[in-house]
């Protein structure tokens, strides 16, 4: 297998510039860049791993706790969050390591050991919780770790992050079925303790009072995120003395629910009533009417995870300021909210 002095021999450049193609590329003239890593592929050159660890510290696989689901089921979304996650590692010639553990404190000997034992130099976490445990254990351990979602209910965030505006993105939603000329709309959301849930409503609220709309009684507060408590919630809104002509969903889950209530109703959406879900999940497309909702930028989380775990100071690549991390989701308009 050649060496690193060798590959810097064939380029005709020193060890630091191959050292500099492999870590930090910005650093390199393109032209440079590409005599490099074509040395790099002619040579069929591999990084050791092990060793680059040691002497440089820099994350080379990175840990990813898998979240367990209700009744072993699929979680479409997330599945496609692992992808981009691998995908975005590996466009830095790095890896993914997936594990599992116990939920809250009862789960950081796992990560304790992963990283003792040099398995990993750092975590992604996703699925947090209001005070969720895991960010002040880790940052009191000194252990790099990146976060998809915010911890919510703190005045401060105890680590980097990247987010989804949800409360901006239903706010879109709102104001979309607005413009269709719904002038009742009702939101699916879920418990109050969930804090992405209160984040999701207020937006729907805030859209609502500009727009010189009702809000009271509107909001339905679903005790799980199945279809059933979807159409159990879309079901308390028609029912009502006043029904919702607009529906905006907290996930596609619950509006696939309210999309079953309203067929067995024999109401159509995007006529009778307008809808929207959140995370363009694949079944949104395949439903008929199609599925109006809110699609979160994978590949962008993603990327700007890895960008913020691996930064190191001074190459350039330092974390954004936390209001660069909050990613605007993208209305994608199906004709269940086509204009009545």
């Amino acid at each position: 297998m050649a060496t690193l002095k060798q590959v810097a021999a064939h380029a005709e450049v020193s060890v630091q510039t191959v050292s500099n193609a492999l870590n930090a590329p910005h650093r390199l003239r393109p032209d440079t860049l590409e005599r490099v890593t074509r040395s790099i592929e002619l040579l069929n050159y591999r990084p050791n791993r092990n060793a680059r660890s040691l002497r440089t510290s820099a994350v080379e696989l990175i840990g990813y706790c898998v979240p367990s689901w209700p009744d072993g089921q699929a979680h479409l979304v997330m599945d496609q969050f692992l992808h981009a996650l691998c995908t975005a590692a590996e466009n830095t010639g790095r890896h993914i390591l997936l594990f599992t553990a116990p939920t809250g404190l009862d789960g950081m000997p796992v990560y304790d050991d992963l990283h003792a034992r040099r398995l990993v130099d750092g975590f992604v976490l996703s699925q947090t919780e209001t005070h969720d445990p895991r960010h002040g254990w880790l940052k009191e351990q000194r252990i790099p770790f990146v976060s998809f979602g915010r911890v919510w209910q703190q005045t401060t965030q105890p680590g980097p992050y990247v987010d989804v505006d949800g409360a901006s993105g239903c706010a879109t939603a709102t104001r979309h079925l607005a413009e269709t000329g719904r002038r009742r709309i009702g939101f699916l959301g879920w418990p109050r303790t969930s804090g992405l849930a209160e984040d999701r409503l207020s937006g729907w609220r805030r859209a609502c009072q500009q727009l010189g709309l009702p809000t009271d009684g509107l909001a339905v507060h679903c005790p799980e995120d199945t279809l059933d408590a979807g159409a159990d919630a879309t079901a308390e809104l028609l029912d009502a003395t006043e029904p919702v002509d607009g529906i905006v969903a907290l996930s596609d889950v619950l509006a696939l629910g309210a999309l079953r209530e309203l067929a067995r109703r024999g109401l159509t959406a995007g006529t009778d009533v307008g809808l929207t879900g959140f995370d363009d999940s694949p079944l949104a497309s395949v439903v008929s009417p199609a599925l109006t909702s809110l699609r979160q930028p994978m590949d962008r989380i993603a990327t700007a995870l890895i960008a913020i775990l691996t930064a190191t100071p001074g190459d350039g690549a330092e974390p954004a300021a936390p209001a660069d991390r909050l990613l605007q989701p993208e209305l994608v308009i199906r004709g269940s909210s086509a204009p009545g």
